[in-house]
């Protein structure tokens, strides 16, 4: 998607966008703007992103979108304030659907710990990408018509393997436990499949997966 995003292809750029716009947004908080100067300040980006698709700077970040898009947004905020001007809503500039209703309570929420903005936008993305991969999970479980055994076994992902219940979600869901015990086998393994697969996406090198996995999983321990 990121070799795609900076060649031809709009879409695969607006839905890296889309999927990880929170970061973004909650780092132009931290730096001291309003609720609704973050959200005229992160669409402006994005739409100033979709329109210039100016690539030039994923080398210097070594492929990775992720730190591309921090080094971008850092520089546009540095002219936003020698410009002192703003892009705002409702003008001449390409919007994307973002749910900014939830995006300050999520903002309230993840704004708790004392770790520097970087830091938190490392964890933050992580973040909505555990979050995209469970999704896209959930979205397989639905095309079988499993969704509820999903939402049964989806908090297994985080369980260590002794501490899975297996017997009384089995009861619960009218399964045998070895039965179950399969499915949760195979729920971890896609989900991992899944994980590798959407940082691949944000990767110009797909090589690069296990160490950038590392850096974001690690961010949660920074936090």
């Amino acid at each position: 998607m990121v070799r795609d995003a900076g060649a031809t292809a709009g879409d695969a750029l607006e839905s890296l966008c889309t999927a990880y716009w929170f970061p973004l947004y909650a780092y132009v908080r931290r730096h001291g703007f309003s609720k609704e100067d973050a959200e005229d300040l992160t669409q402006a980006f994005f739409a100033k992103l979709l329109e210039r698709r100016d690539f030039a700077g994923l080398k210097q970040e070594n492929g990775r979108f992720r730190a591309f898009l921090l080094a971008a947004l850092k520089n546009f905020l540095s002219n936003e304030r020698d410009r002192a001007g703003r892009l705002k809503r409702g003008g001449n500039i390409t919007h994307l659907s973002l749910d900014w209703r939830s995006a300050d309570t999520q903002f309230q929420i993840a704004d708790g710990s004392q770790v520097s903005p970087d830091a938190a936008f490392d964890r933050e993305w992580a973040v909505a990408l555990l979050e995209r991969v469970v999704v896209r999970l959930g979205g397989e479980f639905a095309a079988e018509g499993k969704m509820e055994r999903f939402e049964r076994i989806k908090p297994f992902l985080t369980m260590g393997r002794g501490e899975i219940p297996h017997a009384s979600a089995a009861a619960e869901l009218g399964m045998d436990e070895g039965a179950l015990r399969v499915a949760v086998h195979r729920l971890r393994k896609r989900y991992r499949e899944l994980l590798r697969e959407e940082i691949a996406h944000t990767l110009s090198d797909p090589a690069m997966v296990e160490e950038e996995m590392k850096v974001l999983l690690g961010a949660f321990a920074a936090a």
